[in-house]
């Protein structure tokens, strides 16, 4: 079987930024003047990682032929609806991250606010909106139809269901807003940050395991889900990620750079080499890293032993070794307690920061009330000034980006 080469055009996916990597965005291109800054914007959405795919009303494709949107996205584009149901495969729940009209005429805000779905557009429009579905809007068209009452009834309804970019006040028209300003918009939209934007990152996250003999290992439960949140987190905030992943089974987001290890001796080894050979302006020890390691058996231990005797040694620290390479960087450890009271916890997260000059130590109870329900969790934050900040019971997304906001506060 020969495989589908890729389109030329996705060579310049995250050319300009990681920030909107593994997104899926729908732009639909209504038939104004205004559309061939639609391929100016596609480009741009790519430059910083975004899937998009074009939908281009009939008006449109009399001034732009297709292939255009065909050349700036990589993506096929849709123009009539066929048996392919292309609306439901772009805009059905969760199909999309985010559906942009752009430029969009009056005629096309009056069929959203009216559920009228007679054009691709309009159709995808339908569905997004019901599968919930975020819109965003940027609006063109003379400053009278932009002014007409039934044109402010229909944005009126629609205002707090999805979301409008003001357009451009000039020559007795409403011009459509910028391709630069509409990206800057959905970069926000999407978490990016001024003070996160452009920071190296060096993030671990997941298990590790340590192997008894070539086919029995000691490890532990870590499923890596929230240190992954949290590196999806920094990416959309515009930051350089590099993720040491160890075998966790949450898939990592694109736009990180990937070092697999297994062993938190190659964990070790992993980071030391990235810290003496990058220079690096956050560093976060999210991994479930062993704390006792094994001289594996070079051959499988028989089953047939009644009991058998196995010699753990203490593992390597490796939030104890990052100041000692980079003096300067922020450093974020994690503290994993089971069963003990808030002050007990707190006091093992200072003893933490304290003895690894960390700025910032993340703590959490893994006993018994947390394994009930894995997916929710609470954690305790301890800064080097020994300030506690708690995240309340949330889900892990929800704590990740508590700490990602935490980060942010302690870098103004």
């Amino acid at each position: 079987m020969v495989a589908k080469s890729k389109h030329p055009s996705f060579d310049i996916t995250g050319s300009y930024g990681t920030e909107l990597s593994g997104k899926k965005i729908v732009l639909c291109v209504a038939g104004s003047v205004a559309a061939y800054k639609a391929i100016e914007l596609a480009r741009l959405l790519m430059r910083h990682g975004a899937d998009v795919t074009c939908v281009a009303s009939q008006a449109v494709t009399k001034m732009i032929q297709p292939d255009y949107f065909r050349w700036a996205t990589g993506n096929k584009v849709i123009t009539k609806l066929t048996g392919e149901l292309e609306h439901i495969r772009l805009a059905d729940y969760k199909r999309a991250d985010l559906i942009i009209v752009y430029p969009s005429t009056a005629n096309t805000l009056g069929k959203l606010a009216n559920g009228i779905d007679d054009t691709p557009i309009s159709t995808v429009l339908t569905v997004g909106f019901g599968a919930k579905i975020p819109i965003l809007m940027a609006l063109a068209m003379h400053k009278a139809m932009y002014e007409n009452a039934a044109v402010l009834r229909n944005i009126e309804f629609l205002k707090d269901k999805i979301e409008f970019i003001s357009p451009i006040m000039i020559e007795g028209k409403a011009k459509a807003a910028e391709p630069e300003d509409v990206l800057e918009h959905i970069l926000r939209k999407f978490g990016f940050s001024t003070i996160l934007a452009g920071k190296q990152v060096l993030i671990t996250a997941g298990p590790t395991i340590e192997p008894i003999d070539p086919v029995r290992v000691i490890t532990n439960q870590s499923t890596g889900k929230t240190g992954i949140l949290l590196a999806s987190e920094l990416i959309s905030a515009g930051a350089k990620v590099t993720l040491v992943y160890g075998p966790g089974i949450t898939e990592p987001p694109k736009g990180v750079k990937i070092i697999s290890v297994k062993t938190v001796n190659e964990m070790f080894d992993a980071v030391k080499k990235q810290l003496k050979s990058k220079k690096f302006d956050i560093v976060i020890l999210s991994a479930a890293a062993a704390d006792y390691t094994v001289k594996a058996n070079k051959s499988k231990i028989k089953s047939t032993e009644k009991h058998i005797v196995i010699k753990l040694q203490k593992a390597p620290k490796i939030i104890d070794q990052i100041k000692k390479i980079q003096k300067n960087v922020f450093l974020v450890g994690f503290k994993a307690e089971s069963n003990v009271s808030k002050k007990v916890l707190v006091d093992s997260a200072i003893r933490k920061l304290r003895d690894s000059s960390a700025d910032m130590i993340v703590a959490n109870d893994i006993g018994t009330k947390y394994q009930k329900n894995p997916e929710l969790n609470e954690v305790v934050i301890v800064d080097g000034f020994g300030k506690t900040v708690s995240s309340g019971r949330k889900t892990k997304l929800s704590i990740s980006k508590f700490i990602r906001k935490q980060i942010e506060l302690k870098l103004t």
